[in-house]
């Protein structure tokens, strides 16, 4: 059984402030401890290899502030910044002249982004300046440093091991999601207000994304639908509004903070928004909401503990919406089966969507996985459960997400080769298509 303090220690470790996507974040930051390491000189080569998951989440996304996308614009910036101590904020530091700088540099070719075939999350920076060599490896999390070196110094050593999730806080395996939750309810609401900036942060990008139609405008042109009389203005378009709106916002490379859940600031607003939006039509108390927040923070943290940080399955739907309805089961009074319920119906509901990087167009995902977490909520406390006899569905929710674990890794690792193989190549035409209009241009 673990602590009170442990489970509080497992949801601080899984949520926190993060800018923009955390994949180019995460490579920034690994840049930062390489540059940081090198010394007051600007290195004049960077490498970073990174895992195909890290590199598939940073190939179409926006860099906050800086009207580019991708990692190497993140890798440059992070060497520029070189303060690691911002974390997954780092990217909220730069200055216009900066993102000049940091545009040269891939101009010259100081920056170069590899592939590399390992398994789970995966950042390496090496770092040169005339004089000196400096690497950082980030393994198993966004934020978790495993290895830092200076001229082939150890600074920092550390072992990691599974998904990266469990090892930075504590084990999984021998706890269960009933435990976890009644831990939960124990532990003092002072302890657990400092979710109220989840709460804050995510509602500002949510309304962010409204107001100033960021992305492709999802949960902007939702709430067209809902003005218009052609969408109802219920619980479950409200939360699937909420929700797009703040990932329209995240993914146009806005300057706007989210609180992110395991690593991920998608996670973050799936996990938190559909939670606060049943609340505030259902009038919650708020220290009833916020209490939701852990348990939907722990449900996520603890499904990702099993599928691994990145995989090829959406994490938004199978762990941070299946959280989030676990949260508002009870919240709405639902009993400890009706929450096991709502996990099983989930997973038997969304399992199957993929992921296929970060973009503008992952609003729509997290609009899908919205609705169908409130209204799985709803269906569950009226004792709709998926029978255990169906596919991949356990008698526990713990079996069924084990399931859902062997499903992602190994089951999906030749998926994510194929999906990341297609988007590759559309690059590479991408180019190609780019380089034709620019020679048939100057023809003319």
């Amino acid at each position: 059984m673990k602590s009170q303090e442990q489970v509080l220690a497992f949801i601080r470790a899984g949520v926190m402030p993060a800018l923009g996507c955390t994949e180019p974040g995460a490579v920034a930051l690994a840049v930062a401890y390489a540059q940081q390491a090198l010394g007051a000189e600007l290195a004049n080569k960077i490498t970073v290899s990174v895992d195909p998951n890290v590199y598939k989440n940073g190939l179409a996304v926006g860099i906050p502030g800086t009207g580019k996308v991708g990692l190497p614009i993140a890798a440059s910036l992070g060497a520029l910044i070189a303060n690691p101590e911002q974390q997954l904020s780092l990217l909220s530091n730069h200055t216009p002249e900066m993102v000049e700088q940091a545009e040269r540099m891939i101009e010259a070719g100081r920056i170069s982004i590899v592939l590399n075939e390992s398994q789970g999350l995966y950042i390496e920076a090496a770092a040169s300046s005339d004089i000196n060599e400096s690497r950082a490896v980030i393994a198993g999390g966004h934020t978790n440093l495993v290895s830092l070196q200076r001229n082939g110094t150890d600074l920092v050593r550390r072992i990691i091991n599974g998904s990266g999730i469990s090892s930075m806080a504590f084990n999984t395996d021998d706890v269960s999601i009933a435990e976890l939750i009644q831990m939960v309810e124990t532990i003092p609401y002072s302890k657990l207000v400092f979710l109220e900036e989840c709460i804050n942060m995510n509602k500002n990008a949510a309304a962010a994304g409204i107001e100033g139609r960021l992305g492709m405008a999802v949960g902007a042109h939702l709430q067209d639908l809902v003005n218009e009389g052609i969408l109802s203005d219920d619980l479950i378009v409200y939360a699937k509004i909420l929700t797009a709106a703040g990932a329209d916002a995240r993914m146009s490379g806005e300057n706007i903070p989210v609180m992110s859940v395991a690593g991920s600031g998608n996670h973050g607003l799936t996990a938190v928004l559909p939670v606060v939006a049943v609340a505030e039509r259902m009038d919650a108390p708020r220290e009833t909401l916020v209490r939701a927040l852990a348990i939907s923070a722990i449900t996520t943290l603890y499904i990702k503990s099993f599928t691994g940080s990145l995989s090829a399955l959406c994490g938004c739907a199978v762990a941070a919406a299946t959280g989030a309805s676990a949260a508002i089961v009870w919240m709405l009074g639902g009993d400890m089966g009706q929450i096991h319920g709502t996990i099983k119906n989930m997973v038997a509901n969304l399992t199957g969507m993929i992921c296929d990087g970060g973009k503008v167009g992952c609003a729509l995902k997290l609009a899908t996985a919205a609705g169908v977490c409130v209204e799985t909520a709803m269906l569950t406390l009226k004792n709709v459960i998926v029978p255990n006899s169906n596919g991949i569905i356990f008698p526990s929710a713990d079996a069924t997400i084990r399931n859902l674990g062997m499903i992602s890794n190994p089951g999906m690792l030749f998926t994510d080769k194929i999906i990341l193989d297609i988007m590759l190549r559309k690059g590479k035409l991408d180019s190609e298509n780019a380089a034709i209009k620019t020679a048939v241009e100057a023809a003319v």
